[in-house]
Order: structure tokens, then C-alpha cells, then sequence
């Protein structure tokens, strides 16, 4: 079975294991997902994760969340563009998230990257999620 929305399916399963304050989950792997895990790990919002190759030649992400005085350390985790609606931005347009505490994750020609860093470095893309 094919998945539409394999990024939108690893935000739900963080999102879910957060409300049921487990401190891991898995999914699938993909290099989409690896670097958003990259951009998400580098920002502080989990504490990593690994991969592992399954028998049939795929492979899987289990991650770690990461929670501060027992409350999650991700507060709100979104999907922003979807296969049915795209959502690009410039690097005039970027949004802030809750006045710079949180990110928007994007995917540019440099990289997936988060939005400080796509204005640094001057550049726009699809904007893939946003966290807080």
C-alpha cells in the first residue's frame, strides 16, 4: 500500500507519542525524514534517533523524544504544505513561529533547513512544517 503523505505520517506518530508520553517512536525511513530528524535534532526538539535496517532491505527510524519537567519538549507540531496544497515562500515572506520560538522546516535548493537559517543564507522554498 502506497502512503500519500509520508512526512504528515512521521509528524502524527510524534504527535501521538507525545500525548501518550512515550519516550520514543518509529517509522519508516526516508531522506526526506532523515533531514527534518536532522533539522528537528540540531534545534533541540528531540534528543536524536537511529537508524536500522529491516530484513526486507528497508529501513526505520526509531526516535527519541525528548521531554523537560515532564511536559514535551515539541508543543505543537504541524504539517504546512500538503500534497494537495503546496506552500512556498520567499525569504521576505518566511513566517516567524510564536515570534521566533519556534521553526518552520524547509525544503530550499540549499537543503532542508530551518527558517533562520533559509534567511541567512538568503534563500526561499516549500515550507514542509512548523514547530513550536
Amino acid at each position: 500500500m502506497s502512503m500519500i503523505d509520508p512526512l504528515g505520517d512521521m509528524l502524527t506518530r510524534i504527535r501521538n507519542a507525545h500525548m501518550r508520553n512515550k519516550t520514543s517512536c518509529s517509522t519508516p525511513g526516508s531522506r526526506l525524514r532523515q533531514h527534518v530528524l536532522d533539522v528537528l535534532q540540531a534545534e533541540g526538539y528531540i534528543r536524536g534517533y537511529t537508524q536500522t535496517e529491516l530484513a526486507n532491505g528497508r529501513t526505520e527510524f526509531e526516535i527519541e523524544l525528548k521531554y523537560y519537567d515532564g511536559a514535551p519538549v515539541i508543543r505543537e507540531i504541524q504539517r504546512v504544505s500538503k500534497p494537495g496544497r503546496r506552500v512556498y515562500a520567499s525569504v521576505k515572506n518566511l513566517p516567524r513561529v510564536a515570534n521566533g520560538l519556534g521553526i518552520s522546516i524547509l525544503s530550499t535548493p540549499k537543503g532542508v533547513m530551518a527558517d533562520h537559517d533559509a534567511r541567512d543564507q538568503n534563500v526561499g522554498g516549500e515550507i514542509l512544517c512548523r514547530v513550536f
